[in-house]
């Protein structure tokens, strides 16, 4: 029996979030924020958290800052169970300042940390010590970039199945190494602009037909149009969960979670984006990527009605 469920290789570091703030703002003039956040950031230590906060094993290779911030987000992660023992020490933790103006926001990051995760820090035999591997904002991991092909060639050698969550890329280069990984990678999990940046396409229809000839799951994040999935030529589309958004930070990564979470357990494509939709929404009730899953009786609560939602929904669809 493998140690882990899923062993996660990437970045680490907070989220401070200022709301109320004008969507316009002056150089010079000290402007007041209505509200303040501070919580767990990155795609990939959001993705750990909530996966464990679901019931996964989890475990977490980063590299984390010598500093109150870098010691707050381990905390973070050792709260919800995500198993640690290999986060290699750096000097001085990555941040995001994000400024969120209704629907939009501005998101700007130290990235410290964040970027300096190397092929030295890889523990190959714990990661292999998992039954499926993931990875997400793959052009933040600057030193690890030139070898992820390598990592994931080595996890698909070792039996496991792995998934990539590219996120953007800074320099919107959307470089030709995805070439040499995605061979290596069972589930794509972009969202509608990420999908049409790495396949080349102008329209989603024709960045799924590419993407799935080169991946055999391909999973993309349409925000409030829910999300399509496509699996050896079979194409499923769930509608997202109606919920009264507080902050949209981190809701792809906990589709992530929802999703891996369902694939893991072994069930079938339709269930395992329905999930990612629900805890796709639950994430937004709360502010930051992980914030409401902290609360895991809410979380339980939240996510047992959308179960019965949808099992009325399957039941008698005429009625909702």
């Amino acid at each position: 029996m493998s140690k882990l469920d899923i062993a996660i290789a990437g970045e680490i570091n907070l989220d401070l979030i200022l709301d109320g703030l004008p969507e316009h703002m002056p150089m010079e003039r000290e402007l007041l924020a209505t509200d303040f956040t501070i919580t767990l950031g990155s795609s990939s230590a959001i993705l750990a958290h909530n996966l464990a906060a679901l019931g996964s094993r989890v475990g977490f290779v980063t590299k984390v800052g010598d500093d109150a911030f870098g010691a707050l987000a381990v905390e973070r992660l050792r709260e919800r169970g995500v198993d640690l023992a290999r986060v290699a020490q750096g000097t001085k933790s990555g941040v995001t300042l994000i400024l969120p103006h209704g629907p939009q926001r501005h998101i700007l990051t130290y990235p410290g940390t964040i970027s300096e995760l190397r092929l030295e820090d890889i523990d190959f035999e714990y990661l292999a010590s998992a039954r499926h591997f993931h990875m997400s904002s793959l052009f933040l991991q600057r030193e690890l970039l030139p070898h992820v092909p390598e990592v994931f060639r080595r996890m698909k050698s070792a039996g496991l199945t792995t998934s990539l969550d590219t996120n953007d890329d800074p320099e919107d280069r959307w470089d030709r190494i995805l070439e040499d990984i995605l061979p290596h990678v069972d589930i794509l999990l972009p969202n509608e602009r990420e999908a049409m940046k790495i396949s080349g396409a102008a329209d989603l229809e024709t960045a799924l037909s590419r993407l799935a000839q080169k991946v055999e799951t391909v999973v993309v994040k349409l925000g409030a149009s829910g999300a399509v999935a496509i699996r050896d030529g079979r194409r499923f589309s769930a509608p997202a969960v109606p919920v009264t958004v507080v902050d949209p930070v981190g809701a792809g990564d906990s589709f992530d979670a929802g999703f891996l979470h369902q694939f893991l357990r072994g069930a079938d494509l339709a269930t395992c984006v329905t999930y990612g939709n629900l805890c796709g929404a639950f994430s937004t009730t709360d502010h930051g990527g992980t914030e409401a899953f902290r609360d895991a009786a809410r979380m339980q609560e939240f996510l047992a009605e959308g179960r019965r939602t949808e099992r009325r929904s399957t039941v008698n669809p005429g009625r909702l």
